[in-house]
């Protein structure tokens, strides 16, 4: 009789939870994964995920650096924000400033991947970001383009919602079954553990931020049209991402003239997984070019 799969969560053992509280309004919890020590890096995901998604490249980017991985409000274990709080970029943008401000941190080199590299680049246009890496960021794209990603990632979600916990379990333990879950984020997603590939699916399952967000990308100041100035700036895409087309990182390599913008051959969506050496070299170089922050009196 075959070995029955028994889906594991990984271990939260050494994620944290940090407090924001905010003058007038209810505070609010954010879960992180920090490692290495350093000058401070944030890496921040996409819509659905969590902080896990960063966990091929953590590892080598935390033994150069202070690597602060969130849950960001509403996905992964973060709960979501309080009522009367947007889930807009002009509202989570200082949000996460005050998180870095509470974590002890300050002007982090940060980087982003979909949602997370549109964040990343509206911290660093306004001041909180030493250095930006953006994979395959959110707000470049034109309204059909908008349409198709979004429509993509509601059947994602419905896909998610509706797969029973015992049937997850059975596809995700082959590379056929990963594939079907997992290939519009990945490239590559048989790299992807069975365990890994559960729980990823589970946190898209239970995202409490997931239609508020998508919402918010709906309205015209969701699409990034500023110029970083002063502070180095990459632009990675997958040359096989199937949710945002690759020709929206030209888009943003107009917007942000200054910005050096990396193909990441054979990456999807998700680039950490589908060649963590790649994308680790790249957010340390893009790292390396900021200025070295200035020693304390």
């Amino acid at each position: 009789m075959p070995a029955v799969f028994t889906p594991q969560t990984p271990a939260r053992v050494s994620a944290s939870v940090v407090e924001v509280s905010r003058a007038g309004q209810p505070p609010f919890e954010v879960v992180y994964e920090r490692r290495g020590s350093g000058e401070p890096m944030l890496l921040l995901h996409g819509i659905g995920h969590h902080w896990q998604a960063w966990e091929p490249v953590l590892t080598v980017l935390a033994g150069s650096y202070d690597v602060i991985a969130l849950d960001l409000p509403g996905f992964g274990a973060s709960p979501g924000l309080p009522d009367g709080i947007s889930y807009g970029l002009e509202s989570v943008v200082p949000l996460l400033a005050e998180i870095c401000t509470e974590l002890g941190i300050e002007r982090p080199h940060v980087v982003g991947n979909s949602l997370g590299g549109l964040l990343a680049l509206e911290m660093g246009l306004h001041g909180y970001a030493r250095s930006v890496t953006a994979l395959s960021p959110a707000g470049f794209f034109t309204r059909p383009e908008r349409l198709y990603a979004f429509t993509v990632l509601r059947g994602m979600r419905a896909g998610a919602r509706a797969l029973p916990d015992p049937v997850l379990g059975v596809l995700a333990r082959t590379a056929v079954g990963r594939a079907a879950l997992t290939s519009t984020i990945y490239a590559r997603p048989g790299r992807r553990s069975a365990d890994a590939v559960v729980a990823e699916t589970r946190a898209l399952r239970q995202a409490t931020g997931f239609a508020p967000v998508l919402a918010q990308g709906q309205r015209p100041g969701a699409l990034f049209e500023a110029d970083v100035p002063g502070i180095p700036v990459t632009i990675g895409w997958g040359d096989r991402d199937r949710l945002l087309l690759r020709r929206q990182g030209v888009r943003a390599k107009r917007a942000i003239p200054g910005a050096r913008l990396v193909r990441l051959r054979g990456c999807g969506h998700v680039p950490m997984n589908d060649d963590p050496a790649t994308v680790s070299r790249v957010i340390a170089d893009t790292a390396r070019r900021a200025p070295a922050p200035p020693l304390c009196a």
